[in-house]
């Protein structure tokens, strides 16, 4: 498996010169289980401090997001922010905002930090209940010149929170996308995956990508098995999204008995290569 590229275009050092905390060394990590780490956020900082402004930034906007989705999302530590024990918690709201009867986040390291083949994980626990649509995803690097799907999508999980034991995969570009996505899912032993955390990872070569969740593999993708006449895109850099959805076209309304604030919970983000 090629090596995972980690692009870092902002200094160690936080704005005005003032140190940021610690930023992963490129040449850290154990090397278990054949990896080497190569990058990772792991959400460390007092209560209710943003997320690093070094790795994510905020997309702003409550259009639907090309999904029906209900919500707005910002850039407040109301939505966003540490819990001051080394998670990320993404907390969709029911509240009159800019139009819009919830509010949530969404997350991008876009022209921040890009990874290229390797392997891109999360430890994650899950909302509860229907309309809770959070996922751990990642779009090429040359989106928006280069338009959705011919950019690429890779979604490591998506769920839907009326099922709260089942993981979904997806692999998105030109001609298999949308309702025509390569995509599987897995029910999780133990039941909810809002009980608990779990990791979930998609391992990428050249000519595959494999999705494991708890290191259980569940899906799997080649260029050879594309659907005819369509094009891999997966030889680029892309980066990572984390987003809490309420809504929309891929789990349908908010249950009347959804109760909110709803959280989406992340340990670590971390990318790897192939250890020496």
């Amino acid at each position: 498996m090629r090596r995972v590229a980690v692009l870092l275009m902002l200094a160690a050092l936080g704005c005005g010169g003032e140190d940021a905390g610690p930023v992963a060394d490129a040449g850290a990590g154990s090397g278990a289980n054949g990896w080497q780490l190569v990058w990772s956020d792991e959400f460390e900082g007092s209560a209710g401090a943003p997320p690093d402004p070094r790795f994510w930034t905020p997309e702003v906007g409550g259009d639907g997001w090309g999904n029906e989705q209900l919500e707005f999302n910002t850039d407040r530590r109301e939505n966003a922010a540490l819990d001051g024990s080394g998670h990320l918690v993404i907390t969709a709201r029911r509240e009159l905002y800019q139009g819009a009867s919830y509010t949530s986040a969404r997350l991008i390291t876009r022209g921040l930090v890009e990874v290229s083949q390797g392997r891109v994980e999360a430890r994650l626990k899950m909302p509860v209940g229907s309309g809770m649509w959070p996922a751990f995803w990642m779009l090429g690097a040359s989106f928006p010149e280069t338009s959705w799907p011919a950019c690429g999508e890779i979604d490591v999980v998506e769920y839907r929170g009326q099922e709260p034991g089942i993981a979904n995969a997806a692999l998105h570009g030109p001609g298999y996308s949308g309702g025509q996505a390569i995509d599987d899912s897995t029910a999780v032993a133990g039941g909810g995956l809002n009980r608990d955390f779990h990791i979930f990872a998609v391992e990428w070569s050249a000519d595959e990508i494999v999705w494991l969740v708890d290191e259980y593999p569940y899906h799997r993708v080649t260029r050879e098995t594309l659907p005819p006449l369509t094009t891999w895109v997966f030889d680029q850099p892309f980066f990572l999204l984390l987003n809490l959805a309420v809504g929309g076209s891929y789990v349908g309304p908010v249950g009347a008995d959804t109760v909110f604030p709803q959280a989406f919970v992340a340990d670590y983000v971390r990318a790897y290569e192939v250890a020496p």
